[in-house]
Parts: C-alpha cells; structure tokens; sequence
C-alpha cells in the first residue's frame, strides 16, 4: 500500500501536540525515550481513527501498512521527513531537489533516478527545511525571504544546502559522505592513488608539511583531507573550521582525542553575532592548536589560513576549489585581491612561498573520459555514468617570482590523467621525508633525487631556492 500523507500528517500534527505538553504532563525525555513516546501515541492515534473512520486512509491497514505510517511519522517528527528514507539509503551519494516534485538521486555507481515527491508542496517543504535548521545546527539558522540560504551537517554527517526566494522554486542539496572514517591506506585500495603517493602523502602529514587539496567540486576533496587527518599524531591538537560542519574529524576520539571542531555563524536578526571563517582561523592561533585544518577556503579567509601556515602552525591543512594544481595559486590570488586587505598578487605570492609546502589536486574522469562509461536506460528516466576520483597531480612549492609561484609538479597527469612521476623532489624535502617515514621505492624501484632510476623520475636538478 502506498503511504497516505494526509494520513501521515494528520497524525503527525496530533503527536507533535502530544510532545509539546507541559513537562509536569510530560517529564523530560532524553532523545531515545521521546522517540519511544512518540511511537507509541502514533499507534493510539491510528487505533483512535481506524475505530472512528474518521479518515479513509486509516481504516484497514496491515501490519505492516500501519509500520510504514508509524516510519514516516517519526521521519516528520525527528529526522527529514520524505527524505529521511533517501538519507539511509547506503546507496545515495547526492541528493538534488528542485522544488517539492522534482528529486533527483545520484547512486555511489553513478546511476541518477528521479525519486517521488518529498513534500505535498513548496511551501511544506520550506517549513521542513526550517524545521530542520532549528533542530539540528548547532547555533540559529534561519531559512526565510531576509536569509534565503542554508548550509548545515545533518546528524549522519550529510551536508545540505538550501534556497529560497532567489530561485523560483525552493531548491535543497545533500551531499552524503558515505566514506568518513578513512586512512590513506584505504585511499590506496580504493583506487584514489598508488602506495608511492600514499608513502609520500604520510611522510607529508608527519614531517608536519602545509597541504592544500585542490579539484573541482564533487571530486573528493574533503574525503582526502580526511585520510590525510587520519595520519596526524594522536597526541596533537587539532582545531578544524568550516563554514558548515562536514569533516568530523571529532566524530572518531580514538584517533583524534584533542580536537576541537568550530563552525562559523551567521548574523542574528539584528544583523548582529556574525562570525566569520576568517575570524575562527585568527581565533585557532590562541587555541593553542598543534594544527589547523579548514574545510574549504572559499573567500576572505584564505589570508588568515595562510598566516597561521606561516606562523608556526606547520602541518595545516585545508581544501580549495581550483581547476588545476597550478591553478590553486591562481585560486588563492583571485581571493587575496578580493579580500578586505586587497593584497596584490606579489604580496599573495610570497605568502603561498613561505607557507604552503604541497598541493594536491584531485580529479575525477567522468562521461566520455577514459574508463567513463554512460549507460541510458530505456524509461529515459535514468543513466549511469561510471566515475572514478583520483589524484592526478602533486606540487611541491619552492619559491615565488614576482606574479609567479615557482613550484615543482612531481606528479603530473599522465595518459588517463592518473598521477604519474615528474619532477624530482628537492634534495633537502626528500631527506625529511625519508625520515619521516618516506619509502620512494615502494613502486617501481628506488630513485634519488635529480637522478633517473628504475624508479622512473626524470634526469636533471629540481630548482632550487625558497624556504626548507
């Protein structure tokens, strides 16, 4: 039987009144007990309206008809209502809706469906994107006509992303991390890299390197970042800011157990109380904090993120959206200009020299690059594109020359644009590595620097100066 939601939200409305008695009426309940509550006032309302028929849809329900109006009840009262069932759904990977009858799923295969209806009408489904920012952001987040956009981590981790007003119809993205708790070894079995990569990521994070993970959106950025958190010492301090919670590097204290996770703010109502990524990254510099890790540099706060790489915050780390690994300086410059202190290029560029030590760029082939597949179905109402991320390229920066950053592309895209050698590391880089853990030869032979070996690192010096 195909769920009545009229019946769902007569039913709804009536346990919500329920919930909200008086606490001498209802004492307080933790999360679970109120939840137990509310199912069992959701069978007394079913029992109540199937004797009266008072509605169609109540009379002669199953067991298990009566199971699926008891799920979607308590998907209303305590999770995404509709969507919840898309949320759990291991399968999802992102989830796009384009007003209240048009959704779109996109499977971890590729596969993209369009899904029922998550809600009777726009406006029903701008009222649970409010209810959702009220239960579940840690501080206020408005979703009105004064405030149209949303950004919050729901509690599986999922990141959404929300409209109003300034599209025609409301427009909500979820974007579920199906891959939280990984290390770079993980990465290695997935296909994202080889174990030389993966020997010299770690070597990175140990040797206490500044890392910026580029690509363009959707490609993995924030998954790599993760893996590479996933190598830091657990006796550091870590303090992680983001523009809305999504990394949860906190959500794992036997790995990380000094770790605090800050989340920016928007104003108040009186346009007041905002606290922006630029402000937590300043802020982290007297938390007493080992490392700093920014989720996504989008703005402004790319000059503090590079100061606090630059004074003595070794071993930060943070993503960037950017099309190349050349193109992350061109990314943080076109930030840097924008920002209050609009600082010129060359000024931008000797931050990125005396702060960042590696940049990796992350891709992904998709529909008509190499192993890419699309494969229309006959309903024409779904496709599957098979897509795999990947790390195609890694910088080590060396120096800045004027309007230029002067860097070494060791890995560079090869013919299926997968990370392939390059340029040699620096004499100096590759000797902390090594000692950090850095095992050159763990595929395809031993190499040295500026020396061509079995392993396949090309003949010639790498260049020289810049800070070690």
């Amino acid at each position: 039987m195909k769920v009545a939601h009229g019946l769902v939200s007569e039913i709804r409305s009536s346990v919500a009144e329920d919930l909200a008695a008086p606490d001498q009426l209802l004492p307080d309940l933790g999360p679970d007990d109120r939840r137990e509550f509310a199912r069992q006032r959701i069978y007394a309302h079913l029992d109540r309206l199937s004797a009266a028929n008072s509605l169609d849809a109540a009379a002669g329900l199953g067991p298990d008809d009566e199971e699926d109006v008891v799920r979607h009840v308590l998907d209303s009262l305590f999770g995404l209502g509709r969507l919840q069932a898309l949320i759990d759904d291991p399968r999802v990977e992102n989830i796009d809706v384009n007003g209240c009858d048009r959704v779109w799923v996109t499977y971890a295969d590729g596969t993209k469906l369009e899904a029922d209806p998550v809600a009777e009408s726009d406006e029903e489904l701008i009222d649970l994107i409010r209810s959702v920012a009220a239960r579940f952001s840690l501080s206020e987040r408005r979703f009105d006509t004064a405030r149209p956009e949303l950004d919050l981590r729901l509690p599986d981790g999922s990141r959404l992303s929300a409209l109003m007003s300034v599209s025609v119809r409301p427009s909500v993205s979820i974007r579920r991390h199906r891959l939280v708790d990984l290390s770079i070894d993980d990465l290695v079995r997935l296909g994202m890299f080889d174990a030389d990569i993966a020997s010299l990521l770690n070597a990175a994070v140990r040797s206490r390197r500044n890392i910026i993970v580029a690509g363009a959106m959707n490609s993995g950025k924030t998954t790599l970042l993760r893996a590479l958190a996933s190598a830091i010492p657990p006796r550091e301090r870590i303090v992680t800011i983001e523009q809305a919670f999504e990394l949860a590097l906190d959500a794992a204290p036997d790995r990380h157990p000094d770790i605090v996770a800050v989340e920016a703010r928007p104003p108040n109502l009186e346009g007041e109380g905002e606290i922006t990524v630029a402000d937590l990254v300043r802020r982290a510099l007297r938390m007493n904090a080992d490392r700093v890790i920014v989720g996504e540099v989008l703005g402004g706060e790319v000059l503090p993120m590079l100061n606090a790489m630059s004074q003595g915050r070794s071993g930060s780390m943070c993503t960037i959206h950017a099309d190349s690994s050349a193109g992350a300086f061109r990314r943080i410059a076109s930030y840097a200009i924008q920002a209050q202190e609009r600082l010129p290029i060359e000024a931008t560029n000797l931050l990125i020299a005396g702060s960042i030590h590696f940049v990796v760029f992350v891709d992904m082939a998709s529909a008509g690059d190499g192993d890419a597949r699309v494969d229309p179905r006959s309903d024409g109402d779904s496709y599957r594109v098979r897509r795999h991320r990947f790390v195609s390229s890694i910088r080590e920066v060396i120096d800045c020359d004027g309007v230029n950053v002067v860097s070494n592309e060791i890995y560079r895209p090869g013919p299926d644009r997968r990370a392939v050698r390059s340029a040699p590391l620096r004499a100096e880089t590759l000797a902390d590595l090594v000692e950090h853990g850095y095992e050159p030869g763990r595929v395809g032979g031993s190499f040295s620097a500026g020396v061509r070996t079995d392993g396949g690192w090309p003949v010639g010096a790498s260049m020289g100066g810049g800070r070690k």
